[in-house]
């Protein structure tokens, strides 16, 4: 007997409609699952029939032919599990082919029988073609996000069949809170660093990349780890584009089942090129820098990286997505990340403070080109971060430390900023074409004069003038001057984009 299920699995971030027909036949009893399974599908002989067994459910002592259609097609993960048990009892004659017409199934088996979650399944459920589906109830606030199917679920697989067969209700779970998972760090809390503040809410406000440097316990770490917080929230498309990456990366999600706020991401300096940027032997997962869509990815130590994995950031930096391309597979992920970066300015840490720095100069030219010039000329900001003064973190005498502004207050400039870039039909400034500058970004004499000054003298690539261009613009843009960009404006964005190794040619 033939039976068909539909289903869906996952490449990369993208589901897949899958077919799956299940045949049996007198012969010698076998189980034989075709059309390109890896190994995870082909274990769901031994998971569904221990499900089966577990929820008193018929295994028939029959041969039973699987095929994954197409056939072409690599699948991969459990996600199989749940069709492939229902199309076994439709074969058996426990369910009828048409009680699962125009449903979907999504699941892992348990070998008790319970359907358990699956990463991936908003980009599943967005694929596949009935107007039903069936999911884990772990995923039930995901799947429904979509808002475009009938979504079920149910909480064992002999609770399922009972539904399809008319003899339950279906029971869907209850609502997730709108809680957020933890209460970003308050910018207030930062002492002093007046020009390391200015850096984070320019870097908020235009999008633009940003490298801290400077000695151990500055703040730089402290500085990166409050930058989300003035970021504004996700619009509803940006949202599901991110839940859809960290569901597919398999990483927690809200309650509710949307990513509602930018995401942050600080993977360690031992980190690999694969992990960064995705991919993978097997399963083409999304790396560090799709997790961080629309978010912050925060390297700290940037130095203690590995040349060749800060290299590949390169291309994702200037398209907004990394093309992963393996034998088997090629995939696209999305990687509009905002690039936060902190180092020291020397192995020693002290290379910054006159007379304190204990590296030699081969020491500091060693450890400054593990920083290749391609990469840090994609930073536009690049700023020293100095220790903060005494009086800036004690009290004197009765005098309270007087407290910065904070994250809320700086948020609302950066709101308002943004809102001024959508107007130039952009999401932030960093992203406003080459081909416009001239338009949205129109120079006075004064402020010309200063970039062909720097770019006369080598100091400027041309893709740091168009840089310190678009900085100069959210510049303006925060200080209220909508019009033509000023030399103020160019050499505020100057000054935000000083070369952090100069120290390496001064003798110690």
């Amino acid at each position: 007997m033939l039976a068909i299920v539909s289903s869906a699995t996952l490449l990369g971030v993208d589901g897949w409609s899958i077919t799956v027909e299940v045949h049996t036949s007198n012969g010698l009893p076998g189980f034989a699952i075709v059309g390109l399974p890896d190994a995870s599908c082909r274990e769901a002989r031994d998971r569904v029939r221990a499900a089966l067994l577990s929820s008193e459910l018929p295994w028939e002592n029959r041969r039973v032919t699987v095929n994954l259609a197409p056939s072409g097609m690599r699948k991969s993960g459990a996600g199989l599990d749940l069709p492939i048990a229902v199309a076994l009892l439709v074969a058996s004659g426990v369910l009828r082919q048409g009680e699962t017409d125009g449903i979907a199934f999504i699941g892992e088996l348990g070998l008790d029988g319970s359907i358990r979650a699956v990463p991936g399944v908003l980009s599943m459920v967005d694929a596949v073609r009935q107007r039903r589906v069936v999911v884990p109830p772990a995923c039930f606030s995901e799947a429904s996000a979509l808002g475009r199917l009938e979504v079920r679920s149910a909480v064992t697989l002999r609770q399922l069949v009972a539904n399809l067969r008319g003899l339950a209700a279906w029971t869907d779970p209850p609502p997730g809170g709108d809680v957020e998972l933890e209460q970003d760090p308050d910018l207030a809390d930062v002492r002093g660093q007046a020009l390391g503040r200015m850096a984070v809410e320019v870097a908020a406000a235009g999008g633009h990349h940003l490298l801290l440097v400077g000695p151990p316990g500055a703040g730089k770490s402290m500085l990166a780890r409050r930058l989300p917080g003035l970021l504004p929230p996700l619009t509803p498309a940006e949202a599901l584009e991110t839940t859809r990456i960290h569901s597919a990366a398999g990483l927690a999600l809200p309650a509710r089942g949307v990513l509602r706020r930018p995401p942050f991401r600080a993977p360690h300096h031992g980190a690999s090129a694969v992990s960064l940027v995705g991919g993978g032997s097997n399963a083409m997962r999304p790396g560090e820098i799709s997790c961080a869509n629309f978010g912050v990815l925060f390297l700290d130590e940037l130095a203690e990286f590995p040349p060749a994995v800060l290299d590949t950031l390169r291309q994702p930096l200037e398209e907004g997505v990394i093309r992963v391309c393996r034998s088997r597979a090629s995939v696209t992920f999305p990687a509009r990340f905002l690039l936060v970066a902190a180092m020291n300015p020397c192995p020693c840490g002290e290379g910054l403070t006159p007379g304190s720095c204990r590296c030699g100069e081969t020491s500091r030219l060693r450890y400054s080109g593990r920083i290749s010039g391609p990469l840090l000329d994609r930073f536009d900001l690049r700023v020293n971060v100095e220790r903060p003064e005494i009086a800036q973190l004690l009290p004197m005498g009765s005098s309270p430390v007087t407290k910065a502004e904070t994250t809320s207050v700086v948020a609302a400039r950066v709101i308002a900023a943004r809102k001024l870039a959508a107007g130039r039909g952009v999401r932030c400034n960093a992203d406003i074409p080459a081909s416009t500058l001239d338009d949205v970004a129109r120079l006075t004499s004064d402020a010309r004069a200063v970039l062909e000054a720097r770019l006369r003298q080598g100091r400027l690539s041309a893709r740091g003038l168009h840089r310190v261009r678009r900085v100069a613009r959210t510049l303006a843009d925060l200080g209220g001057r909508p019009g033509s960009i000023s030399e103020e404006d160019i050499c505020g964005a100057l000054v935000l984009r000083s070369d952090p190794f100069a120290y390496v040619m001064v003798s110690p």
